[in-house]
């Protein structure tokens, strides 16, 4: 098979020129040439669509060395040959320097299959390279990225704990269901959610968060999802569903494939401000290697698709290519974050899929979201949340927090539903609170993992060596990978991630304190404790 070469020729002699198109064709090139032999002619001829540029080294309308300094302006990076009769030793090695990438002499165009051919294998040589070079700073920029996530993660958490806790509370005591402050504690709540979920797809985008992948059925995640997308989209657009039948099972984080189909919806509705179709479609597909030769990240086999489809603006060349480029946006200042389709390919990538955009401006947009197939069973369903009033107890329990409005906070919480409540401010000085408490046992300690001079692993590991029964729950707003380096997630140990609701630290407590009680019962019977 003949290897295609596009190649602009610089020479005043049309019988030479035709010598090198003939050399060029049997040394196994499907040619595309075209002759200039003058300033204007070559700037007109430089195009992206180039592979390379011969040039005669002694022309009387241009200079060669003035072809080769235009090619280095124009930033194409494609090989310059001179084919010269005439060019000496010296010359040739001064044009080598300026820039060239070889000579042939006009006596030797036998060299021009080989030269042509090298000159080809280093730039794409020099291309696989700046590749793997961009990929590298890329993925520098995308751990620096993480670790500002990490950290910005941890008090934003903090923050947004004390935000949502408070106001949890606050809603508890605004009685009755219909008084007139309760809409305004409602839409507080709403935007510490809407901060919460920002703040995960910053950490999500920068593989700061660690996905918990179960085996799903993709019509079950949309028909989930259905009433909230329609509540997110208004009246002005129509929104039809089509389930795929028999669709498969893909291996996947359920709240994070919610995630994607979301952030798709909400850009489809923004591509509509005066109304139009968006429909939403799952189906079955095979990708075969022929397409997975032409899109990147795609892998041949059995797929899931989830299809997004809406007859808004579409988007030009220009937008694709920059679609999941990280903080890039084409929304109005303040009414986008440019996170939304990066944190979706993160997403799909980190469940071995990936996302095809087909879209035409002024006729619309249509994402194509591929997960693998899966053989495996559907997971068992998760137990609902309880409701109702929150466990109570009598217990003394321990917060170890050194954010001095989490402490507060959190022991509040505890103290409401009748805990008597101790408070440190790290580890060194939760070891003296236990150790000057007199009184009732200390049952439970509530206690930040990553915190100064002392943290709550190491804090645990000496409080357990003088009460081996003490039971312990960690929380944390650090990230997940951050929160392993310290043995937190390990199986067997009790964490609660920040934000945490009122209600979620009160239940969590209570159980931990209830299974304690079993543990002791069991024993006392004589029966084996699991």
């Amino acid at each position: 098979m003949k290897t295609p070469l596009n190649v602009l020729i610089v020479e005043d002699s049309a019988d030479d020129t035709e010598l090198l198109v003939v050399e060029l064709k049997r040394a196994g090139f499907d040619l595309k040439w075209k002759r200039v032999e003058t300033e204007p002619d070559y700037r007109a001829g430089l195009n992206p669509e180039l592979n390379m540029v011969f040039s005669d080294f002694a022309l009387p309308q241009f200079s060669t060395m003035r072809a080769l300094e235009l090619l280095q302006e124009s930033k194409l990076d494609i090989p310059f040959i001179i084919v010269s009769g005439t060019i000496g030793e010296e010359r040739a090695v001064e044009s080598m320097k300026a820039g060239a990438t070889d000579y042939v002499l006009k006596d030797r165009r036998a060299r021009l299959g080989p030269v042509v051919k090298r000159a080809l294998r280093e730039i794409q040589e020099r291309n696989e390279r700046k590749r793997l070079e961009t990929q590298v700073i890329e993925a520098q920029k995308m751990e620096v990225v993480g670790q500002l996530a990490s950290g910005v993660a941890h008090d934003f958490n903090n923050i947004l704990a004390v935000i949502m806790g408070y106001n949890d509370l606050m809603t508890q005591e605004l009685d009755p269901p219909d008084h007139p402050l309760r809409k305004y504690v409602v839409e507080i709540r709403h935007a510490s959610e809407r901060a919460a979920g920002l703040t995960q797809q910053l950490l999500v985008f920068s593989r700061k968060q660690t996905v918990q992948p179960v085996v799903l059925d993709f019509n079950d995640v949309v028909k989930d999802l259905d009433k909230m997308l329609r509540r997110f989209i208004g009246e002005h657009i129509e929104m039809t569903i089509v389930p795929g039948k028999q669709t498969g099972r893909i291996n996947a984080d359920a709240g994070y494939v919610g995630q994607v189909l979301m952030n798709l919806v909400i850009n489809a509705r923004d591509a509509m401000p005066n109304g139009g179709q968006l429909t939403i479609a799952t189906s079955n597909v095979t990708l075969d290697e022929n397409y997975a030769h032409t899109h990147a990240g795609a892998i041949p086999g059995d797929h899931v698709m989830l299809t997004v489809s809406d007859t808004g603006t579409g988007m030009t060349d220009e937008v694709k290519a920059r679609l999941f480029e990280a903080f890039f946006t084409t929304k109005p200042k303040g009414k986008g974050t440019g996170l939304g389709l990066a944190t979706c390919q993160t997403i799909v990538q980190q469940s071995g899929g990936h996302i095809d955009v087909d879209s035409t401006v002024g006729k619309g947009t249509t994402f194509k979201i591929y997960f693998p197939r899966v053989e495996q069973p559907l997971e068992a369903t998760a137990k609902p949340i309880p409701t109702g009033p929150l466990p109570r107890g009598t217990e003394t329990l321990l917060v170890v927090e050194d954010e001095p409005s989490v402490r507060h906070l959190t022991s509040s919480i505890l103290e409401a539903q009748g805990y008597t409540v101790l408070r440190a401010a790290n580890g060194q000085d939760a070891l003296r609170t236990v150790h000057e408490h007199k009184r009732s046992p200390i049952r439970l300690v509530v206690t930040d993992v990553i915190m100064p001079l002392m943290g709550g692993k190491v804090m645990a590991e000496w409080l357990k060596t003088t009460c081996p029964g003490l039971k312990i729950l960690f929380t944390s707003g650090y990230t997940d990978d951050a929160i392993a380096k310290h043995g937190v997630l390990e199986a067997g140990v009790a964490f609660l991630a920040k934000p945490y609701t009122p209600a979620a630290l009160a239940r969590k407590v209570r159980a931990m304190l209830d299974s304690e009680m079993d543990t002791a019962m069991l024993r006392k019977q004589g029966a084996p404790a699991s």
